[in-house]
């Protein structure tokens, strides 16, 4: 099965979906715990949810492994993302749970990690790497937006409920601070209607975030954190809610049109 699934746009911008895949290669499944067979830390439903991309004619890159097999948002030397906070490894032994993956004794070693990060890893971050450039080069800056979504509340990772509209630039060193001040107050116009927001906290940005976004060098990235209860039901069979959906799907919208919008003045405009 491909690793990915692209769909070039011609806009400035490529979003990154790095989590929702399901599919894992019956070697490995069938070392999985029944737990970890239904696969329940996935961002479930992200292309349904930013289906409107496609009228926006911009860049897709959509992983279609589960996080379970690699997660493509954790760096290759499997450090830890967040210093000081439970974090889940590059290859994940337990679910956000705190459940076991893997069945006793079938943890993967390094070998087999190493053998997964040249498989599944390595292909969907040159293909996200050469894809800025060509954007770069052809409008001469590219934006970069990274789609997540999480349960509303997982204690492993924060107390008490999430804000929806996580916003992160890795702190700072991923996007110009004019960029993310513009879409905190496009996440702040939407609390009227019941959505709150965050920027640079908790999920502050993953590696596919601080490692590709280089403002110096006019590549900027945004990463978004979204909760699930904005969309779907959080509780299995995770089913897709579209009367949940119509609510947040404009202000998704609206914060990729105001990175567009942002890109249009302040960074073509200095061409």
């Amino acid at each position: 099965m491909e690793v990915y699934r692209f769909r070039q746009g011609k806009l400035p911008l490529l979003v990154s979906m790095p989590h929702p895949g399901t599919y894992v290669p019956p070697a490995i499944e069938a070392r999985l715990t029944e737990v970890a067979k239904t696969v329940p830390d996935t961002d479930w439903h992200m292309p349904r949810l930013y289906d409107f991309l496609a009228e926006l004619d911009v860049s897709v890159l959509e992983a279609t492994h589960s996080r379970y097999v690699i997660d493509l948002n954790r760096a290759p030397d499997n450090r830890a993302l967040y210093a000081g906070a439970s974090n889940t490894e590059l290859c994940p032994l337990q679910t956000f749970d705190m459940e076991e993956i893997y069945r006793d004794g079938q943890r993967p070693d390094d070998a087999e990690v190493g053998e997964r990060l040249e498989t599944f890893w390595r292909p969907y971050h040159a293909k996200l790497a050469e894809e800025l450039a060509a954007i770069k080069a052809r409008h001469g800056f590219a934006l970069l937006w990274d789609a997540h979504s999480i349960r509303s509340h997982v204690p492993r990772f924060f107390a008490g409920r999430l804000p929806d509209l996580n916003l992160g630039t890795g702190g700072g060193s991923a996007a110009a601070p004019g960029l993310l001040d513009l879409l905190t107050a496009v996440a702040r116009e939407a609390e009227p209607l019941g959505y709150t927001h965050a920027a640079n906290g908790r999920f502050k940005g993953g590696y596919i975030t601080r490692c590709h976004g280089a403002p110096d060098n006019r590549i900027h990235a945004v990463q978004l954190e979204l909760t699930q209860s904005t969309y779907m039901d959080e509780a299995p069979p995770f089913g897709f809610r579209e009367d949940l959906a119509q609510g947040i799907r404009p202000v998704l919208a609206g914060l990729i049109d105001t990175m567009l919008a942002w890109a249009d003045v302040e960074l073509r405009d200095a061409l």
